[in-house]
């Protein structure tokens, strides 16, 4: 018996370029917005037919998405702009080995695996992409586009069951690297989830992106209390704190930051998408920001370890 495969797979399998309904229907935004960002606002630039008819492309959507996250944690439409900027900035200044075909070929494969619970094929597919590129891409390329695509896509039956599959595998490979990460690293890093919502998965892909030989980096668990993180540093001796986040956080912050920056004994820095909400707020203070970008996080985090990055 065949197996029923969804049509939007099969699209991003044999087809590169997408028309605006078919865009549409996959992220759940209307063509008139569509067209808004990118006639009022250049956040997309989609390719045209002869007859000027639209077509995306998978980094196209990519984008969309990434646009839809930044309004769901209350970022003006006119500020996303500078934000992916910034991004696209970073991340062409470090490198990136992993075409956009070379993503969705992975993307592809993974959502294939998951869409039929195929642990085993999953396992060999993460083993394959660890093996052709680095860490912060095998995550921020090929993996967590899947999940969150899952996650924030249009709901339909089964889909529900396929994200928690994928989320309960990833945190468990996740977390055996971490394990397998602790060893006489020069530093040791704390990373901690600011309170608020929040995926586990998010938190601990952040602290795996951050170690590395000379890092050593301890995760703490979702729900972990702001007001004792002082006491966790003091026992632990951290060379930092990193605090992350990928919702906005409220008004109040930066004072809190300041306050908790007062009763530790090491550097205190913020990473996730509130540090990029959160970065104009932090200007002039102790709190250094490392950013979204996984593939610029860790050399961030070495330099300010290093004396050498500004706040």
């Amino acid at each position: 018996m065949n197996e029923q495969v969804p049509a939007s797979l099969i699209c991003s399998e044999f087809s590169e370029l997408f028309p605006i309904r078919e865009v549409s229907r996959l992220t759940g935004v209307n063509p008139v917005t569509l067209r808004a960002w990118e006639r009022r606002h250049g956040l997309i630039q989609p390719t045209r037919t002869e007859s000027g008819h639209r077509l995306y492309s998978l980094r196209d959507i990519d984008t969309v998405r990434t646009i839809l996250g930044w309004l769901e944690r209350g970022v003006a439409v006119s500020k996303v702009g500078s934000i992916l900027a910034r991004s696209e900035a970073l991340t062409a200044r470090l490198g990136a080995s992993a075409t956009a075909d070379d993503k969705a070929h992975w993307q592809v494969a993974v959502r294939r695996a998951v869409h039929g619970f195929d642990s085993t094929r999953l396992d060999q597919l993460y083993g394959q992409v660890f093996a052709n590129y680095p860490l912060a891409e095998v995550f921020g390329a090929v993996f967590m586009p899947v999940w969150q695509a899952l996650r924030e896509g249009p709901n339909v039956f089964g889909q529900s069951s396929e994200w928690l599959f994928l989320d309960h595998f990833l945190r468990a490979r996740v977390l055996q690297r971490l394990q397998l990460n602790q060893g006489r690293q020069e530093h040791r890093v704390l990373v901690a989830p600011l309170p608020g919502p929040g995926h586990e998965l998010e938190l601990l892909v952040a602290g795996l992106t951050l170690g590395g030989d000379d890092i050593a980096v301890t995760v703490l668990a979702p729900g972990q209390p702001f007001e004792e993180l002082a006491l966790v540093c003091e026992r632990l001796h951290p060379a930092a704190l990193v605090l992350f986040s990928n919702q906005q956080q409220g008004p109040t912050l930066v004072k809190r930051l300041k306050r908790l920056g007062l009763g530790l004994q090491c550097p205190l820095l913020l990473a996730g998408e509130a540090s990029e909400l959160a970065r104009a707020s932090l200007e002039g203070t102790p709190v250094a920001c490392l950013g979204t970008v996984g593939s610029a996080m860790r050399p961030r985090l070495n330099q300010f370890l290093a004396g050498h990055l500004d706040t």
